[in-house]
């Protein structure tokens, strides 16, 4: 049955132990400034030798290096100073070396700065790593199409990754895979060259990111749950999201899943560029031309489980959806009980949203997301819906790739569209409308426990 309801905290982050004080310029070694010479083979043989040696410093003066892909590895810093810029080779095939075997298969991703199972590394400085993602050798479709990153750490422990700009990416710009204690602070991503535009992909545990900023094609700020640990215990604070897909996500990979996390002090606004999506030419009712697709999506539809998520102090424009929670049946569970998605906290959000897909908390029949609390929000939304949105039937969609458009392009609710949901508390929560809207502010279908406060 269908019910109507009335309506800067700066993290420290440290270096890991590098062992004495060896530090060593890559140009006397023999890499050369401009775009001619691939420098991979010097870059190389210094990160060797000071990790050999107990650990360094390798440092990338100001220029412009060429470099295809090297390897980090223990005990070692790569640091690249203002005016410094490591320039990718544009050629997959030079990334060939890149990709690692992982438990017995070719691991299908690749990139400019990468490493395996090290501990104590660190990639500083105020210089830039560019990835020529745009360039003609890279125009292949496919996820990831031998596309190369920018930056890939898998297994790793120690990681610090501070200051640096990544642009131009081939793929997604970044990704932390299977690491325990990473400490990402005050980078600065620009990346709209490519599909699959991450500006960060997160799947590990003991993670602060703080003080940077994302303006990417793809989701923003990316928390997967793909492989055999659950992402916990992470710390995201005081960054900016900008994008043309989702600006906090956890999911759509959420075979495993998400515990204690929390993400705080957040600006989500539209990317700086539109080259692949044009939202408002193919989705009826987006009232801007660059939009976000949600400000914040939890997904998990992979058969895991998601808990103990707090997400405060988030203001945002320019976004389709200001809250999107989604529970589904795209694969089943690998865990005894089943999938779970439950004590979800969303507090002191400030949304202006620019669609008819409002905010919503739906899961399938059988697989009900919990203890659900939202606080103090507040949405401002275009406003014009008609009485026939607020009569639509809205799919289940059970095993469709979860973003907002997979409900429909508009939902029957003008505020928050609630189904297959249990134990929802709702405390200050306020919508405004630029026009009139026929539908009511809130709907629920087949809820138990929804609470208005």
């Amino acid at each position: 049955m269908k019910k109507i309801l009335a309506a800067f905290f700066v993290a420290l982050v440290t270096l890991p132990a590098i062992a004495g004080n060896r530090n060593i310029n890559i140009v006397d070694e023999g890499a050369e400034d401009g775009l001619k010479k691939d420098n991979a083979p010097v870059i190389q043989k210094v990160i060797d030798k000071l990790s050999l040696a107990g650990g360094g410093t390798v440092t990338v003066p100001a220029g412009e290096f060429l470099t295809g892909p090297v390897e980090l590895k223990s005990g070692v810093e790569l640091h690249l100073e203002m005016g410094a810029k490591l320039v990718g080779v544009a050629d997959i095939a030079t990334y060939e070396k890149a990709h690692q075997v992982v438990d017995g298969v070719v691991d299908p991703y690749s990139a400019i700065i990468y490493a395996y199972s090290q501990e104590n590394i660190a990639i500083t400085g105020l210089g830039t790593i560019d990835g020529q993602g745009g360039a003609d050798a890279f125009k292949v479709r496919g996820d990831p199409a031998g596309r190369p990153m920018i930056i890939l750490m898998r297994d790793c422990k120690n990681v610090v990754v501070s200051d640096v700009r990544l642009e131009n990416s081939a793929h997604w710009v970044e990704y932390y895979t299977g690491c325990v204690g990473v400490r990402i602070n005050g980078i600065k991503v620009k990346s709209h060259c490519n599909y699959n535009n991450d500006g960060i992909d997160i799947e590990s545990s003991d993670v602060i990111v703080s003080n940077c900023s994302f303006d990417c094609e793809d989701d923003a700020i990316c928390i997967k749950g793909l492989y055999d640990k659950l992402c916990s215990n992470i710390t995201i604070s005081n960054c900016i999201a900008a994008s043309n897909c989702n600006a906090i996500k956890m999911g759509t990979a959420s075979v495993y899943g998400f515990r204690n996390i929390t993400i705080s002090n957040i600006t989500i606004r539209h990317a700086s560029e539109d080259n692949i999506r044009h939202w408002s030419t193919k989705i009826a009712g987006i009232t801007a031309p660059i939009t976000v697709i949600s400000g914040i999506a939890l997904e998990m539809v992979d058969g895991g489980i998601m808990e103990n998520i707090s997400i405060s102090n988030i203001t945002m424009r320019d976004v389709q959806t200001p809250i999107f929670i989604r529970m589904a049946r795209r694969k089943e569970s690998v865990f005894p009980g089943g999938s779970r998605m439950r004590g979800i906290t969303i507090s002191g959000v400030t949304a202006v949203c620019e669609s008819m897909m409002s905010s919503s908390i739906t899961g399938v029949p059988g697989l009900y997301p919990e203890n659900i609390y939202l606080s103090d929000i507040d949405i401002t939304a275009p406003g014009g819906g008609t009485e026939e949105m607020a009569a639509a039937e809205v799919p289940e969609a059970e095993k469709s790739y979860p973003e907002n458009r997979a409900l429909g392009h508009s939902l029957p609710a003008s505020g928050l569209y609630i189904r297959h949901a249990n134990n929802v508390y709702l405390s200050n929560v306020r919508f405004h409308f630029r026009a009139p809207d026929a539908r009511p502010l809130i709907v629920t279908d087949d809820c138990k426990n929804v609470v208005q406060r």
